[in-house]
């Protein structure tokens, strides 16, 4: 992994939070902020590539430049970008820069949590697998994720706020398309980024 920003301490159990971030909203640091209440730094991790999309209208630079206003003023807050997209890749680059005694916990929203459970892995290491190398730490977002028995010990629940469950970064782009107010869906110093280059925002 490539770090922009990185907490200081070595921590005891570390959270990775990796999406496409475009653009970052309240609903990511609000993930980010409950998971601080199970452990002491969490990563935000943007991939230069994603396994099963491209980067349209915003491209990765500006994204960057979006999660370092989003992350700055918690310094348990760590910044990565990674070459990898899947998790068991992050989690394996995380445990070679943060070593062997830190836990990795994987930090995502009900849905996301769903699609990985679910997905056909092919002759590849299964969910059960890959769960023995991290644990999940899921928000609770449209729901409370009900894990399948032969995982369940390996997830753990967060809660974050219901005024900020919902909310999307697709949700922003489609309201930036029409005109329509945005700037409460994201933290405050990334609306200030943003609305400096807002055509880029109001793509697909």
């Amino acid at each position: 992994m490539d770090f922009y920003i990185r907490a200081a301490a070595a921590p005891a159990r570390l959270a990775i939070l990796p999406g496409a971030f475009n653009p970052p909203t309240r609903a990511h640091l609000a993930m980010a902020e409950s998971a601080l209440g199970v452990v002491d730094e969490v990563l935000f991790v943007l991939p230069r590539a994603f396994p099963h999309k491209e980067y349209t209208a915003a491209g990765f630079a500006e994204r960057l430049e979006l999660l370092r206003a989003a992350v700055s003023g918690e310094p348990r807050f760590s910044l990565a970008a990674s070459s990898r997209g899947l998790f068991i890749d992050l989690a394996r680059e995380a445990r070679a820069d943060y070593g062997p005694d830190s836990e990795l916990f994987l930090l995502c929203g009900r849905d996301a949590a769903e699609r990985i459970a679910s997905w056909d892995y092919g002759g590849a290491e299964g969910i059960r697998e890959q769960l023995e190398f991290f644990r999940l730490l899921v928000a609770a977002r449209g729901g409370h994720y009900e894990p399948p028995h032969e995982i369940r010990d390996r997830v753990e629940p967060i809660e974050i706020p219901v005024d900020v469950a919902e909310v999307s970064s697709s949700e922003v782009r489609r309201r930036i398309r029409a005109g329509e107010p945005w700037r409460e869906l994201v933290p405050s110093a990334v609306g200030t980024v943003m609305e400096a280059r807002l055509d880029i925002w109001s793509g697909e």
